[in-house]
């Protein structure tokens, strides 16, 4: 459908304009005066044609949209009534034309969690289900309220994982940059120099000129090596086998290993203690839950877990013999089950887990920082050595002489 630009006065007089995807004028003309508002102008709004829509929506996006459908909701405003104003302000041409959906098919009598699984790329099966028990509970914006806090969690954990891998990815590529351009452009005018004086090299600076001269092969080598990796990553990780072993392999990996674990565990706890809080059936959660950790080996744990549980065994004993959990989580969560609190207890170790990602990442900055810096100086000083061995060598000829 097209999109039309309007402008309209509100009955206090103040001028007001907006687009509004309709199938003609006279539509959006109906719903203005819905609004009390009175229509000065209506076109249809002229799209570009090299416009470039990307299909996707940012977890920020989610997020706000959440909390904002929420309030909207606890305000008294029906379901189609608030999608229709949240999609009018939203920023996102594509989420704005899958909420405009969303609405017409609520209208059309869907449920809500019927019209958004229509978008599954969007509404994970998390956020489904939570909307499905707010639905059937009468408490759509208490569980939305909830859901916007998780997802704002879920977006801080993640953004405490870029922030660890920022600084070593800068590091890493300033020292390709540096060493490019010593061996592209310095290397080779020692290395005139040194066939102009007639003298014989010393063995570190003769190896260090034949890469000078042989870089960039060595390095398309090394770029090609690099793109094979990541699309023989990428491909073994569309089986399950593969996804499980690459994620196993991620959380041994020293120091980063670690910091993908605990928030692997944060996640978990967080999302249980949200799915029981809605009310979800404990099994049906336990899935949910793996699913959402962001790693194939929780995942698995988790379906172990739900084998045991659904046999009559409590959450606590399969969990600790699988092995992927710490003590702790094991002792809090039987302490949970013991008392009738789980979802306090899950959640304070969410918060706990989420403090550990804090703290690792400090860590991590504190011990890479150094760590990077002394690979640098090395390559760089070692470089340098290299270069400046032959006129030590002369020095001491001429020296001497």
């Amino acid at each position: 459908m097209p999109f039309f630009e309007w402008k309209g006065k509100s009955v206090s007089g103040e001028v007001r304009s907006g687009v509004l995807e309709a199938p003609n004028p006279q539509v959006v003309e109906v719903y203005l005066r819905r609004l009390n508002i009175i229509p000065i102008k209506i076109q249809q709004k002229k799209e570009s044609t090299f416009k470039l829509q990307l299909k996707r929506v940012k977890d920020k996006e989610l997020a706000l949209f959440t909390r904002q459908f929420a309030t909207v909701l606890e305000a008294g405003l029906p379901i189609v009534r608030g999608l229709e104003t949240l999609a009018l302000q939203q920023k996102n041409p594509f989420f704005k034309e899958v909420l405009s959906d969303i609405k017409r098919k609520v209208e059309g009598g869907n449920s809500l969690s019927e019209a958004m699984a229509n978008y599954p790329k969007i509404f994970s099966t998390l956020y489904l289900q939570m909307v499905r028990s707010g639905e059937s509970s009468g408490n759509l914006d208490v569980v939305l309220k909830r859901l916007a806090a998780y997802l704002e969690k879920i977006i801080a954990l993640k953004s405490k994982i870029k922030h660890a891998m920022i600084y070593p990815s800068v590091i890493v590529f300033v020292t390709i940059v540096v060493v490019s351009i010593i061996m592209l452009y310095v290397i080779p005018k020692f290395a005139e120099l040194f066939r102009e004086a007639g003298q014989t090299l010393p063995l570190p600076t003769q190896i260090l000129i034949n890469i000078s001269y042989n870089f960039k092969s060595i390095f398309g080598i090394f770029v090609l090596s690099l793109i094979a990796l990541a699309v023989f990553i990428k491909y073994y990780r569309r089986s399950e086998q593969g996804k499980y072993n690459t994620d196993k392999i991620l959380l041994k990996l020293p120091l980063l290993g670690q910091l993908f674990h605990k928030a692997a565990l944060s996640r978990v706890a967080r999302t249980l203690a949200n799915l029981i809080a809605a009310g979800i059936p404990l099994l049906q959660a336990l899935s949910i839950a793996g699913e959402t950790s962001g790693n194939k080996v929780i995942e698995k744990a988790m379906e172990d877990i739900k084998v045991n549980v659904s046999a009559g065994h409590t959450i606590a004993d399969p969990m600790f013999f699988t092995g992927v959990f710490p003590y702790m989580v094991v002792e809090m969560v039987r302490i949970g089950e013991m008392s009738g609190n789980l979802e306090e207890m899950l959640t304070k170790v969410a918060d706990f887990y989420e403090e550990e990602v804090d703290r690792t990442v400090q860590t991590l900055s504190t011990l890479i920082e150094p760590i990077l810096l002394i690979i640098l100086g090395v390559i760089i000083g070692g470089i340098l050595v290299a270069l400046y061995l032959p006129i030590f060598q002369l020095g001491g000829v001429v020296g001497g002489g």
